[in-house]
């Protein structure tokens, strides 16, 4: 049976796209058809992240419009031809994306592919709350381990179940072990304790990441920590029991703990 997950954040900048993109490749792997559906309208990202921006004829918009065929406007990238991407319109704004031919186009890709990711712009305004129409069967809401995104995400939350969706699940990104161990970084179980929400992956800061953007390659062609702690989201996306890492609650061996300098202190104003 197919499933539709819609992919929100309170805020923008913690990597909610990045991590769309790489969930739909990692459940591609498991040989479901995925369509990643991108409606940050106006700033379309997907397209860039899966290798697929000269490829594009056709967007939301016009399937919306009926200009082209839903058929016409899905790209696959290189490779993964269980993977479709059904991009954003760049030149356009938010308000053109109507809710009820929106939910149409969601109804029509459930009988296409067994998994659904809707990649919602950032925010709580009125892109997001178009895509809240989708009738999404799971959310899932991406959090940084610090106050102010989680006071958004606690935002977003709220309002993903006022419009009578599931409590959502959360991805808590941008873990740094050694911050943690230190207590300066909240733990992933933490923040899901704040927020009450279920936690459904933590993944690290990893350079790999940012290296991979930078030479306009996948994060899941690059042996790293951040895409192994994806492709165990993913897992646990289709019912399966991976056990979370929880970075840096463990204890570090002795000659690593030696070498460790102490956090400096900020002088005092």
């Amino acid at each position: 049976m197919s499933k539709v997950w819609l992919i929100a954040s309170g805020k923008g900048g913690v990597g909610k796209s990045t991590v769309t993109a790489a969930l739909g490749m990692a459940l591609s792997l498991q040989e479901r058809r995925v369509c990643i559906v991108d409606t940050d309208i106006g700033l379309r990202d997907q397209d860039a992240l899966l290798g697929l921006s000269d490829r594009v004829v056709y967007d939301l918009l016009d399937v919306i419009a009926k200009r082209c065929t839903l058929r016409q406007a899905l790209l696959s990238p290189e490779g993964l031809p269980r993977l479709t991407l059904l991009p954003a319109a760049q030149f356009a704004r938010c308000k053109e994306l109507d809710a009820r031919p929106f939910l149409r186009v969601i109804q029509e890709l459930r009988l296409m592919q067994d998994e659904v990711l809707i990649d919602c712009p950032a925010g709580i305004e009125k892109g997001l709350r178009a895509a809240l129409q989708s009738r999404a069967d799971e959310a899932i809401v991406l959090c940084t381990p610090d106050d102010v995104c989680i006071r958004d995400v606690d935002r977003t939350a709220h309002l993903l179940m006022d419009k009578q969706l599931p409590k959502p699940w959360l991805i808590v990104n941008r873990l740094v072990p050694d911050l943690i161990r230190s207590g300066e970084m909240y733990t992933a179980q933490t923040v899901s304790d704040t927020l009450d929400l279920p936690l459904l992956g933590e993944v690290p800061e990893d350079a790999a990441v940012y290296r991979a953007l930078l030479q306009h390659r996948s994060l899941m062609t690059v042996d790293c920590e951040a895409r192994n702690a994806l492709l165990r989201i993913a897992r646990r996306m289709t019912d399966h029991e991976v056990p979370l890492p929880a970075y840096g609650t463990d204890r570090l061996p002795w000659y690593r703990r030696l070498r460790r300098r102490a956090p400096e202190k900020l002088p005092l104003v």
